[in-house]
């Protein structure tokens, strides 16, 4: 009965709240269109929020967008046509149901650019290729415009600037932006990366075009009212420093995170001054960034908590053991998110005592290049926290027997002692490992308590990808011990630089619809890995 209400539409507000959790999951959301009225009244606007990233070669949405255009960009981009000599292609006079322009949330100026140019070529692979920027340009400028007319209620805007290829595009954009700062002026999150020229190509006329896009992108920053979340990357730290000194800034009491990604953060020089400012902040994220003994100490001389949530070093980070602790020692109880590559880093043991000394509560651990001298230190570290997103990868490819037999050694350990100490629910695990039937066998018997959301596994040219699906069956089809799952077996050749190939899960079809007769969702296992980037979206 309540089934039947549900599909009738008696109840609208708890259809919302179910379909909004399918809000990224694109093809059944379209089925949900096909429901009824209702559902698509509901359906529609999810889809319409982000096109731009929708992972797909259909570009028909920008010419629904051109649909919407008023009189007078309409003549221009007519004019514009006839101009090119293309006289076959108009707008179809298509029936519209709703006001798509006025659904977008999301707007990354990169995407849009590049989407454009696409459907540009797509579209007109007549056009000439001195013509091609001249009319990607106005069609860019008139779907900023549509959407500067709808007047839409934005939440993240993506700025993502890229020498030489989008800085035309961007100076019209931004100045669109500019003298109509009603638009952004509410977003929740900025993502600001500014890429600079480098300095042996610079002319007079880019580094005009440079510092008038960093003085446009300063002035957009200073108009917001509410910003909550602020991501900087490569080259925008300058950026990053004129918003939160700046007198104009009205980000003092509503900014709670800021993200570094790939900053070289030894250049701040006034942190105290920057910080202390800050009433609000809840959280520092760290990403693959450069850290130094001067910005470490800046951050120890804090009288605020430096409430660092995530920190990201990769394999290629340069920071002695002492800095680290000094970091750890401040920030340490705040730490949720980490990840090392240790490589051959012979202070791998050391880095994980100081992460098992200073933080206790990381929900997000990626380990890769795990050696024979931490293999042990890492069960241990795992034991110790309570973990949502568990990533282990033992090194990869690397010519050599000894390694080889190393990197199967430590493989099996992690197998033989990773189960019993899992939590009883997961989020996310994700193993890159050389698998052996029997080692795969412990594993899945020790964990048996433990349920895990998305499970990835690729297997490092260990037994064949039908030989460990007889285990996963039996242990966690089953007993229903998973929603995702993605299997992939990867092959090299006698060295670390012959040419790979893989095996995965999602192709076996007839095994696929075995794991859906179960509940059970088949991924590619690269469309189901997190990736940094991945991750960085989903941060609060």
């Amino acid at each position: 009965m309540s089934c039947s209400k549900i599909f009738s539409g008696d109840l609208p507000e708890l259809i919302y709240e179910i379909i909004k959790y399918l809000w990224n999951d694109y093809s059944t959301l379209h089925s949900c269109i096909l429901v009824n009225r209702l559902w698509c009244r509901l359906s529609i606007p999810l889809l319409w929020e982000d096109p731009f990233s929708i992972p797909n070669e259909n570009y028909n949405f920008i010419t629904i967008y051109l649909h919407y255009l008023n009189d007078d960009d309409f003549k221009i981009y007519k004019t514009k046509l006839n101009e090119f000599k293309i006289n076959n292609y108009l707008l179809t006079s298509n029936i519209l149901l709703f006001n798509y322009p006025k659904f977008i949330k999301y707007l990354n100026i990169s995407k849009i650019i590049s989407f454009v140019k696409k459907w540009v070529i797509s579209e007109f692979k007549m056009l000439l290729n001195e013509n091609l920027l001249d009319f990607k340009k106005l069609i860019i400028k008139s779907l900023f415009k549509l959407f500067i007319k709808n007047e839409i209620s934005l939440n993240i805007l993506n700025i993502e600037i890229i020498p030489y290829t989008y800085y035309v595009c961007f100076s019209d954009i931004l100045e669109l932006i500019l003298k109509n700062p009603n638009f952004i002026h509410n977003i929740k999150i900025l993502k600001l990366q500014v890429d600079e020229i480098p300095y042996a190509n610079y002319s007079f006329h880019d580094n005009n075009r440079n510092n008038l896009i960093k003085n446009s992108l300063s002035q957009i920053i200073n108009t917001h009212k509410n910003l909550k979340k602020i991501s900087f990357g490569s080259n925008s730290l300058p950026l990053y420093q004129s918003l939160l000194l700046s007198k104009d800034s009205n980000c003092s009491n509503t900014l709670n995170t800021i993200i570094f990604y790939y900053v070289n953060l030894g250049y701040i020089y006034n942190l105290y001054e920057i910080f202390e400012q800050l009433n609000v902040l809840e959280s520092v994220h760290i990403v693959y960034c450069s850290l130094n003994v001067h910005f470490i100490q800046q951050i120890i001389n804090l009288s605020k908590p430096f409430k660092l949530k995530s920190l990201f070093m990769g394999e290629a980070f340069q920071i002695e053991v002492d800095l680290l602790q000094l970091l750890l020692q401040k920030s340490g109880d705040y730490l949720e998110n980490f990840e090392i590559g240790f490589g051959y880093n012979l202070l791998g043991s050391k880095l994980l005592e100081l992460i098992m000394k200073y933080c206790k509560n990381i929900k997000f651990l990626n380990l890769n290049g795990i050696n024979d001298q931490i293999v042990y230190s890492v069960i241990n570290l795992i034991e110790k926290q309570n973990l949502n997103y568990l990533s282990i990868d033992i090194d990869k490819f690397l010519s050599g027997r000894s390694i080889v037999e190393g990197y199967v050694k430590r493989s099996s350990i992690i197998l033989q002692n990773l189960g019993q100490i899992l939590p009883s629910k997961l989020e996310y695990l994700n193993l890159t490992l050389h698998i052996k039937a029997n080692d795969f066998e412990i594993f899945l018997k020790n964990s048996q308590n433990t349920f895990i959301n998305k499970f990835l596994i690729d297997n490092k040219e260990g037994d064949d990808i039908l030989i460990i699906l007889h285990y996963i069956k039996k242990y966690i089809m089953k007993k229903k011990r998973t929603k995702y799952l993605a299997i992939t077996n990867t092959f090299v050749g006698s060295s670390a630089f012959d040419i790979f190939g893989y095996k995965d899960l999602f192709y076996l079809n007839d095994e696929v619809k075995k794991f859906r007769l179960y509940n059970i969702k088949v991924r590619k296992y690269y469309d189901l890995n997190v990736s940094i980037s991945d991750f960085i979206k989903e941060i609060d």
